[in-house]
């Protein structure tokens, strides 16, 4: 058995079948992940996998029969980190990679005009003139040129996009150069946004158990972080705890997607001073306070993120008031009608303006304003609406939902607390979840339904 396939052995054994685990005990730690030389290895796997299996079949949905892919060191087109070698760090002076449809069964051609083989993966080209160098300059318009001569591609995808920036990876100066090169085949370019946008977002089911280990790491760390090891009522401030996940985040040899936010609603304070424009930089957390933390990792390509509430016992308080506990089920119930409405086929608009129907129905206020999470955190694919626009978002938000796809399910319910004399506050709930193969949402570890509770 290989390296891969043995780590995949070894992390089946953390993970029960499907997603529907249960997270881990709230101060237990799941093992580690793999070594950096095993991610690599698993990483590079992932990416013979996309080119073999997910690109063939885009490129001829969209009825693309050459995808070109352009980039200068420093200044890559987005999808580019998705196409090359997890040890590549950056483009080889310009690399300009060549996607060409060899139609049936013979796949889609891959080529590197400009950096290496990407383990084997890509044809590279070199300089046949000039002792084998690299080509470079001049000679690589030149060299795609002939290329482009001699597979008559019928239509030349380009990432160029007014909407998506996952699709707006050509700069202008490259496209004014791919222009003067490519003389007459210039007719045959076009705007194929799409084909980027989904490579990006269309999941494989390899990768699934380590996300969901990645799931049990950030569960667990926020279970610690809202509880008595971690906050000392009157003493611990809201920036402790966070430099306390990060610190955790990287003595775990993770990356951050981003840096974690902790904060603080407590009576007398207003719903709308919740939002980060406005809350304090830092401040003591104290008896009787509602926690909430947003919280990204990111690891083996892979991002997370995920939002959690917890509970700061009064003395001789043994559980949640009624009302958090009301606000915080407001919030699940939000969940499953977002689960309820998002299926593949439709806008993220569509399931936006359905789902606060539903809410307006059942008497729910609050907001939804989920995003797509893959190789990035607010990732390629539908908006399903903005926390300031309910309305539906032009664009973005008219993309489709697919199947083989991820989403952070992100919302947050505005609910009356009568322990606080009727003052709101936001339940603000975020977790990962998938949108299968068969079409069906379900979380990619578990969601929250129960407040972590300081004593």
């Amino acid at each position: 058995m290989n390296m891969v396939g043995r780590t995949i052995l070894g992390l089946s054994l953390l993970v029960t079948s499907g997603s529907h685990a249960a997270a881990a005990p709230p101060a237990a730690m799941p093992p580690r992940l793999p070594s950096l030389r095993e991610q690599d290895a698993i990483r590079q796997e992932w990416l013979k996998l996309r080119l073999d299996r997910v690109l063939p079949t885009l490129m001829r949905r969209h009825g693309v029969s050459m995808w070109l892919v352009i980039n200068r060191e420093y200044n890559e087109d987005p999808v580019f980190r998705s196409l090359i070698s997890p040890s590549v760090m950056n483009a080889r002076r310009r690399t300009i990679l060549v996607f060409f449809d060899r139609g049936g069964d013979k796949g889609i051609e891959r080529l590197a005009l400009g950096g290496g083989t990407n383990g084997g993966l890509y044809e590279m080209y070199r300089d046949p003139d000039n002792a084998g160098r690299e080509i470079m300059g001049e000679s690589q318009w030149q060299t795609l040129r002939k290329v482009i001569e001699q597979r008559k591609p019928s239509t030349i995808a380009m990432n160029v996009s007014h909407t998506h920036a996952f699709s707006d990876g050509l700069s202008s100066g490259e496209r004014e150069q791919l222009e003067s090169a490519l003389g007459p085949w210039t007719t045959k370019l076009v705007r194929a946004e799409n084909l980027p946008l989904e490579y990006i977002s269309v999941r494989l089911p390899e990768m699934e158990p380590y996300y969901v280990a990645m799931m049990r790491t950030i569960h667990a760390l926020i279970a610690r972080a809202f509880s008595n090891e971690v906050v000392t009522p009157g003493k611990t401030t809201s920036k402790d705890v966070e430099w306390w996940l990060r610190q955790s985040v990287n003595d775990l040899g993770l990356g951050e997607w981003f840096p974690p936010t902790v904060s603080v609603q407590r009576p007398e304070r207003k719903a709308t001073e919740f939002a980060a424009t406005v809350r304090p930089e830092a401040e003591v957390i104290e008896r009787g306070d509602h926690l909430h933390v947003d919280f990204g990792i990111y690891a083996m390509g892979l991002a997370t993120d995920t939002q959690h509430v917890g509970y700061v016992l009064k003395e001789r308080e043994k559980d949640v008031p009624a009302g958090l506990q009301k606000a915080l089920a407001n919030s699940n119930r939000m969940q499953d009608i977002a689960f309820e409405e998002m299926r593949p086929g439709r806008t993220g608009n569509e399931v936006l303006a359905s789902m606060l129907a539903q809410m307006k129905k059942e008497g729910i206020e609050g907001t939804m304003y989920s995003h797509p999470i893959n190789d990035f955190g607010h990732g390629a694919g539908p908006l399903i609406g903005l926390w300031d626009h309910q309305e539906g978002v032009q664009g973005r938000g008219d993309v489709t939902l697919l199947p083989s796809t991820w989403f952070s399910v992100e919302l947050q319910a505005t609910t009356a607390i009568l322990e606080w004399g009727g003052q709101k506050i936001r339940s603000a709930q975020e977790e990962d979840a998938i949108l299968g193969p068969d079409g069906k949402m379900r979380w990619v570890l578990s969601r929250q339904t129960k407040y972590h509770l300081v004593k």
